[in-house]
């Protein structure tokens, strides 16, 4: 006989998403037991309600719920939880973890190597014109030098995908990882030092990495001048990680030839920001990848069964490290 899971209460908190109509409908078909009630309504009895979903959460966001058992982040980002001033010291962090997420943005970063790497910008520029021109030298992809940054479950599958093409890939770690989890083909390099060796054999750098304070401003000047002349970035991980200036002076200084970007210090950007109008980036409007809404209420289920058994949670938060 299956026992049903008990009535659960998750309130949703977050200052720019309205969490509960992009995802209601989805707690209702796969996680028929959590109410997804917003903060107002949690409030008249916040004695009811058992977890937090958030995403940007308001500075006192938590402070009506003092019997929290976790608050869970709607993606693999929580720095924007981790930074907010009411968060409880003690309360459990979650992220998600989505194999369908993490193939989304291993397609995306692929498209953008493949992007770059066969120059399909000229194409478009040749059918604009009506002009048929082959590019009869192709360079092969294995002489294309692919550098990830951050090995987490998302660099672990672009690393797959991207040696799976034939592309010489490397990718930097915190730690080293279990060499069970490195895919074929691809050399993953931990340490302090790792990043100042691999840096000047990339001909594309793919940044994944989570926002901490190690990782903020961490693309800056500095950065630029150790790849090789010519060399592009694809920045697929969060804004803050980006000096704008800097990157327009390496790309002006030829010190870098293109780049993509899909996250900016301000969203959206500006309609006056002048990567607009540079050619040599192409932007998308933090496209890379998204969980999918049925997968994230089945984690948060998942997750408070565990959390009531007394089992630890593969996707908690290291709020030391940031992620």
């Amino acid at each position: 006989m299956t026992t049903m899971p008990r009535a659960r209460r998750c309130v949703w908190l977050s200052a720019t998403l309205d969490l509960g109509a992009i995802f209601g409908a989805d707690f209702r078909a796969h996680a028929p037991h959590i109410e997804l009630v917003d903060a107002v309504t949690a409030a008249e009895d916040p004695a009811s309600v058992d977890f937090a979903l958030a995403w940007k959460p308001a500075a006192d966001a938590f402070i009506p719920f003092p019997r929290l058992a976790f608050v869970s982040s709607i993606a693999a980002g929580v720095d924007n939880i981790l930074a907010c001033p009411s968060l409880p010291q003690g309360l459990p962090v979650l992220r998600v973890r989505d194999d369908d997420q993490a193939r989304m943005m291993a397609g995306f970063a692929a498209w953008h190597v493949l992007w770059h790497h066969r120059s399909m910008g000229d194409y478009l520029a040749q059918q604009r014109e009506g002009v048929w021109r082959r590019k009869l030298r192709k360079q092969p992809a294995r002489e294309v030098r692919i550098l990830i940054l951050g090995f987490g479950h998302m660099g672990r599958v672009a690393a797959g995908v991207l040696s799976g093409l034939g592309y010489d890939v490397r990718a930097v770690a915190r730690r080293a990882p279990d060499p069970a989890l490195v895919p074929h083909g691809v050399t993953v390099e931990a340490g302090p030092d790792a990043l100042d060796r691999l840096l000047p054999a990339a001909d594309m750098v793919i940044n994944l990495l989570p926002l901490t304070e190690d990782t903020r401003s961490l693309l800056a000047a500095d950065f630029f001048a150790k790849l090789p002349a010519g060399a592009v970035l694809i920045q697929l991980g969060r804004g803050e990680q980006l000096i704008e200036a800097d990157l327009l002076a390496a790309l002006d200084a030829g010190q870098l030839s293109a780049a993509s970007l899909d996250v900016f210090q301000v969203e959206p950007l500006p309609a006056d920001h002048p990567f607009w109008r540079d050619p040599r980036i192409l932007i998308t409007p933090h496209e890379a990848s998204e969980p999918d809404a049925g997968a994230l209420a089945r984690h948060i289920a998942a997750a408070a069964e565990r959390l009531d058994r007394g089992l630890p949670v593969e996707t908690s938060v290291d709020r030391g490290a940031g992620y």
